[in-house]
């Protein structure tokens, strides 16, 4: 796996896992259209490699992510509609390719939550906050809307809620993010924060990476498809599984009371 060069996202790999931190601290790591680039190109490189078992998404200096730049707003002004709408919409598929990137993507949640940054929140498998952080959907208090996030937003927390922020601006806390169901940790300080994340990525390493990839495609499907169309299609995985390395693996694990290699 090569990882592209970037000038604004730190990337450390070790242990199977790929460290992914939002490097634009000056501007709160407000999402620029050099950054929704790069993190797909990051995507993009690691989409099948099960060497990389989990993701991890961060930002730099306290916060995570402010929200769009406005930067490249003022500069897409001048080039027009077009230039706006090709803008939002690439955050829309960096946000689309990060939920089905077949590792499991970890985000850890810290200052500023907003906008662009809410709308990473909510693609992340395992959102891990601090209790202090400060959420919220910004958009229509500057006349505009969040149009890519939206949909992501609504399937993460539910459409009344998702209403609800959309509709006030309003800011709320780790303590209601976890209330909502937008993180599943809000920890008091930087240290419980860290030990729940190693947690968490010890449990993603008892798991075997084909069968994590499998499984998280498996259950986004139940979103978009029929019932039988996703059981039929579960059936023959199951049946490959099972006869796949891994499932040898683990079976026979099993039996000899071992861990699996991806285990160990």
């Amino acid at each position: 796996m090569s990882l592209p060069n970037c000038e604004t996202l730190l990337l450390e790999q070790r242990e199977g896992v790929l460290y992914v931190t939002l490097n634009r601290p000056d501007s709160r790591n407000a999402m620029s259209l050099s950054m929704v680039e790069e993190l797909r190109a990051v995507l993009a490189a690691v989409r099948h490699d099960h060497r990389v078992r989990a993701l991890v998404l961060r930002g730099a200096g306290g916060h995570f992510c402010a929200g769009g730049d406005i930067k490249d707003m003022a500069s897409a002004k001048a080039r027009g509609n077009d230039a706006y709408r090709d803008l939002n919409r690439a955050f829309g598929s960096l946000l689309e390719e990060a939920q089905c990137a077949s590792q499991v993507l970890i985000a850890v949640l810290e200052g500023a939550v907003l906008g662009g940054g809410f709308g990473l929140a909510c693609v992340s498998d395992i959102a891990i906050t601090r209790q202090d952080a400060k959420y919220g959907l910004p958009e229509t208090s500057l006349g505009i809307l969040p149009a890519q996030i939206a949909p992501f937003v609504v399937k993460r927390i539910g459409l009344t809620q998702a209403r609800r922020l959309a509709l006030t601006a309003a800011r709320f806390d780790g303590t209601e993010a976890l209330r909502l169901d937008l993180v599943h940790f809000c920890e008091n300080d930087d240290q419980a924060v860290a030990e729940r994340l190693e947690q968490s990525l010890q449990q993603v390493r008892q798991c075997a990476p084909g069968a994590n990839a499998a499984t998280k495609a498996l259950l986004l499907a139940t979103e978009t498809e029929p019932l039988g169309t996703v059981l039929d299609h579960a059936a023959n995985q199951f049946a490959d599984a099972v006869l796949g390395n891994e499932g040898t693996e683990g079976t026979l694990a099993f039996v000899q009371k071992r861990k699996p290699t991806w285990a160990q």
